[in-house]
C-alpha cells in the first residue's frame, strides 16, 4: 500500500458538479467576455496495451517512443497561463510507463493542486493499481471509456485493432481489473467519470452500459455521440434519429444520482429541427444533466509532450500551429482564435447559454451552413 500525504493547500475549491464544471468553455466566456485560455491538455505517451476500434488518436499509436521534454519546460509554460482552471493528461495510455507516472503525472498533478487548478487523467484503468493510487491523492478526475455490457463486448471493441490475436481470456481479465480500478478510486474519493459513446454498437443499449457504469461506482456519465475519424474513419455512422432514440432511452433508465453529461452533440438551439430543440430543451430541465460545450480551441489547447507542438485538440487534422519552445501559451491561443476555421465556429448564443459547434460536427453535418448568421430559436 502506497501512503502518501496529500499536498496541502490553501486555496479554495468549489466541488465539481454540475454547477460547476470548470472544463466548459461557457464560464470564461461570461467572466470575461471572449474566449480565454483555461484549460491545458498534455499528451504525455503514444503508448497504449489496447487498440481500440472508435479511438480517436489511434493512428498515433506506437510501440516504442522517443524521450518526452524536460517536465520544467511544460510547468514553467503552464505558470505563464494567467487564467489556467484545469489541465488534463492524456495518451494513449498515460500510465503505460511507470516512469511516466512518476516523473511526468504526479508532478504535473500535484502542481495543479498547489495551484488550485482542477485535473484530470484519460485512461482505461486496466493497468495495475498500484499506478493509479499513487495518482489519487492529487487527482480530481479520472476519466474512463465504456462501451460494454460485458468482457466480451470489451474483447471485441477494445482489441479490434491489435494487429494480432489477443485471448479473450488475457481481455477478461483487464475487463475485471478496469472495473475493479474504477470501484477503488471512486472509493478514494476520485470523481471516476465513465464515458460512452452512442454509436452504431451501443444505442440501442445504452441504458445497460449505464447501470453498469453506476454499479462501478461513478459519479458522473459522460454520453458522446461517435464521429468516425483518423483511426476509425471506417466505422458506420449513426444517423441523428438513432442519436435522438438512444438519449431517449438513456433518460428514461438513467439513475437521477449520477451526475450525466452530455457533450458534442450535433444538435443545436439554432437548428430548424423542432425535435432537436425539444430533446435540448428536455435536457436543461432535466435534474442532474448538463450539456457541456466543446472545450477545444474554445477554452483549452493541446501540447504533444514529446515535440512541444500545440494543436486544437489531440485528435484533430488541424496541424500544429505553435510550439512552447517559442511562445506562451496565451500566445499561441490567441493565434488559434484568429485561425479562419476558429472564426467558423467561434459563436455564441447568450440566451442558450451554447457556444457553438465541435469542428468535428461541423465538418460531418453543417459543412455549408455558418453559424455566425444563425440565432437561437426560443420556443
Amino acid at each position: 500500500m502506497i501512503k502518501i500525504q496529500p499536498l496541502q493547500t490553501d486555496i479554495p475549491m468549489e466541488a465539481l458538479s454540475p454547477a460547476n464544471d470548470p472544463w466548459d468553455p461557457i464560464r470564461s466566456l461570461r467572466r470575461y467576455g471572449t474566449h480565454r485560455l483555461t484549460s491545458v491538455e498534455m499528451t504525455v505517451s503514444n503508448l497504449c496495451n489496447m487498440r481500440c476500434e472508435h479511438c480517436a488518436v489511434g493512428d498515433t499509436l506506437v510501440l516504442s517512443e522517443p524521450a518526452k521534454l524536460p517536465l520544467k519546460q511544460m510547468l514553467d509554460r503552464l505558470d505563464e497561463v494567467e487564467q489556467l482552471e484545469t489541465i488534463s493528461i492524456t495518451g494513449g495510455e498515460p500510465s503505460f510507463s511507470e516512469k511516466t507516472v512518476r516523473e511526468y503525472m504526479l508532478p504535473l498533478l500535484q502542481y495543479a493542486r498547489s495551484r488550485g487548478v482542477r485535473s484530470q487523467i484519460n485512461s482505461n484503468v486496466t493497468l495495475p493499481y498500484g499506478r493509479y493510487e499513487l495518482l489519487a491523492p492529487y487527482l480530481d478526475v479520472m476519466h474512463i471509456s465504456f462501451n460494454y455490457t460485458s468482457a466480451e463486448d470489451f474483447h471485441r471493441i477494445g482489441f479490434a485493432k491489435a494487429g494480432h490475436r489477443v485471448s479473450y481470456e488475457a481481455a477478461a481479465k483487464l475487463y475485471e481489473r478496469m472495473i475493479d480500478n474504477a470501484r477503488r478510486l471512486a472509493d478514494t474519493g476520485v470523481l471516476v467519470s465513465a464515458e460512452s459513446m452512442i454509436n452504431f454498437r451501443t444505442y440501442d443499449k445504452i441504458d445497460e452500459i449505464h447501470r453498469l457504469i453506476v454499479e462501478m461506482g461513478c459519479k458522473r456519465h459522460e454520453v458522446h455521440p461517435m464521429y468516425p475519424s483518423a483511426f476509425a474513419k471506417d466505422l458506420p455512422v449513426l444517423p441523428r434519429e438513432q442519436m435522438l432514440q438512444a438519449i431517449d432511452l438513456l433518460l428514461k433508465s438513467r439513475d437521477k444520482s449520477v451526475w450525466m453529461l452530455f457533450g458534442t452533440l450535433p444538435f443545436y438551439p439554432c437548428s430548424g429541427n423542432p425535435e432537436e430543440r425539444r430533446l435540448l430543451k428536455r435536457l436543461a430541465e432535466e435534474p442532474n444533466v448538463t450539456v457541456r460545450n466543446d472545450p477545444d480551441g474554445r477554452n483549452r489547447l493541446n501540447v504533444n509532450l514529446f515535440t512541444g507542438d500545440v494543436f486544437v485538440t489531440d485528435f484533430s487534422d488541424v496541424p500544429a500551429f505553435g510550439n512552447i519552445a517559442d511562445a506562451r501559451l496565451d500566445e499561441l491561443f490567441d493565434r488559434w482564435l484568429d485561425h479562419p476555421l476558429a472564426r467558423s465556429v467561434n459563436c455564441h448564443c447568450p440566451a442558450a447559454s451554447c457556444c457553438g459547434p465541435n469542428l468535428l460536427v461541423k465538418d460531418m453535418y453543417y459543412k455549408d451552413v455558418d453559424f455566425n448568421r444563425r440565432s437561437a430559436i426560443i420556443d
